[in-house]
């Protein structure tokens, strides 16, 4: 079984308003995942250092980041991160390029599990419905286009307030839908603007949202949660 995640930690900044990363990473080990997509895990402006330190990241979690080296000192692309367990193998990691009316963007990458291999992207789209459906396909070419083909998980903040259209039209035929339940806002959650998708070759077990006080606090969405196993 392989359980994944997908979680906006809005920057490190808890509903308090107070910046403490180290609850980010407390919320992490609550949920246990094996592989996590993070949003706005780089500071938005300046010279956008990461939201979660890496040094804060060794010391304090069982976790260590894909190396997208896009920035220095940041642990993404345009926010987007991937933390994976420290025994995993990357085999391959890029940043996929949306089309956009804002900063946006999608990372992307191979893990090694054992005797198996999946593709694990992670993305944070736009706030226009119109460049949301652009955004998916432009994620789903990027799928198609690298070989080999492997089994896939898509995961993120897609800023789909809709239940089931917008952008969620362009996943039907692609990928299955992770049933997790509304992660926003944390303080009173009513929109599923999180999902986990899988393709083919994966099974979805069991999803959901993760509720804890340290969730509630820690950031603006919950993370949610998706076990999985290979078929």
């Amino acid at each position: 079984m392989l359980k994944v995640a997908s979680y906006n930690i809005r920057k490190g900044i808890g509903t308090d308003r107070l910046r403490r990363p180290e609850r980010i990473l407390d919320v992490l080990a609550e949920v246990d995942a094996d592989i996590i997509a993070l949003q706005e895990a780089d500071r938005r402006f300046g010279k956008r250092h990461a939201a979660l330190p890496l040094d804060l990241i060794a010391t304090r979690s069982d976790y260590r980041t894909v190396p997208f080296e896009t920035r220095p000192d940041s642990i993404g692309h345009h926010g987007n991160a991937i933390l994976i367990r420290r025994d995993f193998k990357v085999l391959d990691h890029d940043v996929v390029h949306l089309p956009k009316l804002e900063p946006r963007g999608a990372v992307l990458t191979d893990i090694a599990i054992g005797d198996h291999a999946i593709r694990v992207v992670g993305m944070h789209l736009d706030l226009s419905g119109l460049m949301r459906r652009q955004q998916v396909r432009a994620v789903l070419a990027e799928m198609e286009r690298r070989r080999p083909h492997l089994p896939s998980i898509l995961m993120g903040d897609l800023n789909e307030w809709s239940r089931k259209g917008g952008c969620l039209g362009e996943f039907i035929g692609h990928h299955h839908d992770a049933h997790t339940g509304p992660s926003y806002h944390s303080q009173r959650p009513v929109a599923r603007l999180d999902r986990i998708f899988a393709s083919e070759g994966l099974q979805i077990l069991a999803a959901g949202t993760h509720h804890s006080l340290k969730a509630r606090r820690a950031s603006d969405h919950l993370p949610v949660w998706a076990e999985l196993s290979f078929t």
